[in-house]
């Protein structure tokens, strides 16, 4: 008998038909003796009618009301599902966040999960219970409900999985597992069998969608094994795991693209100790995420200043830099929104050379400008105009050979 954590997305309890061949899947696995704790989304579309009805109300609704708000959507989905699966003759029981003892932070619309207590969901199992649980909520040390973001019933399998010490969580979406690449871009993209948490961490900070990138944080501190899923067919999916040896031997495992970026040049900044700390100061207070940063030193005691922030903070961001280059002196700022991030992943990469200059000389046979590069240990990444991504994506799957299984390794 295993303990399985199942999360299930919107487009997976979309209307009731879904919801009910969701519960019959359930079932099925309780009835081949497995302790089952089932995390839901709302309804798919859900979410983003609550947020408009309370934009309606107000230009900025009050963020503790809002997550109060979006809370209910989850509610729904445990709820009916719960009926579904009593409607079919098995005893089964709804929790929502702060039932099930999820302790957040105090940081509504992308709260942190603290602290989950277990003893109300195992007492519930110990009773031949399926268990469905509201994910992307919890409860702050003040008694107030919070929510965790987008994609943040991910992150709450996975944490239930960590502290109940699930066998493993199964994540179940519209997609049969982790690719190569986009298919949508890619045709010859290729489903893998298996990913480390290290390069998952890696895609879903370049903005693939496949897994929030805080569950997968989960994962790896608490060796979690995650099964990326259809909920629609009983196909095998992807596991994200451990790092093995056997990953090594592949120099390159994905080619991911992020078109969510923007990019802000301040042209002749003084070169003095402290200017870059007083340029990204108000950016940073202001919850803005800065990725990518390139400094170019001149002869002159000036430098060139460019870093990428996500497309939505693009114009808060460049009114910001500006007040800022006004009063150090800066000449200039520009910016740019037509920008993709490509970028090569692999864990072979620690132990392969020569994967960023391969990945510069595929760009450069298409004619494809780089503006930016960074790298860490197991990805390359460089920021092009928008317009070649979806050439630079399947340039770079066809040179690493990622349609054949394992075959980059030579």
């Amino acid at each position: 008998m295993a303990l399985i954590v199942q999360k299930y997305g919107g487009s997976s309890v979309g209307n009731i038909d879904k919801i009910n061949a969701v519960a019959k899947r359930v079932i099925d696995y309780y009835r081949q003796g497995n302790q089952m704790v089932i995390v839901l989304s709302a309804m798919e579309g859900q979410t983003d009618g609550l947020i408009k009805m309370a934009h309606e109300i107000a230009d900025n609704p009050d963020p503790r009301e809002l997550d109060v708000l979006m809370s209910t959507g989850e509610q729904i989905s445990v709820a009916l599902f719960a009926m579904a699966v009593k409607a079919m003759g098995y005893d089964a029981r709804s929790l929502l966040g702060f039932q099930a003892a999820i302790h957040t932070s105090r940081m509504y619309g992308k709260a942190r999960i603290h602290t989950i207590d277990t003893d109300r969901i195992t007492n519930e199992l110990k009773k031949q219970r399926i268990i469905t649980v509201a994910g992307f909520q919890g409860l702050d040390d003040h008694g107030d409900i919070t929510t965790l973001g987008r994609g943040g019933s991910d992150t709450t399998a996975v944490a239930l999985a960590a502290a109940l010490n699930a066998d493993v969580c199964e994540i179940l979406t519209d997609v049969n597992g982790i690719y190569t690449t986009d298919p949508g871009i890619c045709p010859k993209a290729r489903k893998m069998d298996i990913i480390s948490y290290e390069e998952m961490l890696e895609m879903a900070s370049l903005g693939a969608k496949v897994l929030e990138i805080r569950s997968v944080e989960f994962a790896k501190k608490y060796n979690v094994p995650i099964h990326v899923r259809s909920s629609f067919t009983r196909e095998r999916g992807t596991m994200v795991v451990s790092e093995t040896k056997d990953m090594e031997k592949v120099m390159v495992s994905n080619v991911a693209y992020n078109k969510n970026e923007a990019r802000v040049t301040i042209k002749k900044v003084p070169d003095q100790p402290g200017t870059a700390a007083r340029v990204f100061k108000p950016v940073l207070e202001s919850g803005i995420v800065v990725d990518m940063i390139v400094q170019n030193t001149s002869e002159d005691g000036t430098t060139d200043l460019t870093f990428t922030v996500p497309k939505a903070d693009f114009y808060k961001t460049m009114k910001l830099v500006s007040d800022v280059a006004r009063k150090i002196g800066a000449e200039k700022v520009s910016g740019d929104e037509n920008i993709a991030k490509i970028s090569v992943i692999g864990v072979g990469m620690r132990s392969h050379a020569g994967v960023a200059q391969k990945m510069f000389e595929v760009l450069a046979e298409h004619n494809i400008n780089i503006t930016m590069i960074s790298t860490s240990e197991i990805k390359v990444s460089c920021v092009i105009d928008e317009k070649y991504t979806e050439l630079a994506v399947r340039a770079l799957h066809e040179a690493f050979g990622l349609e054949n299984d394992r075959k980059n390794d030579q």
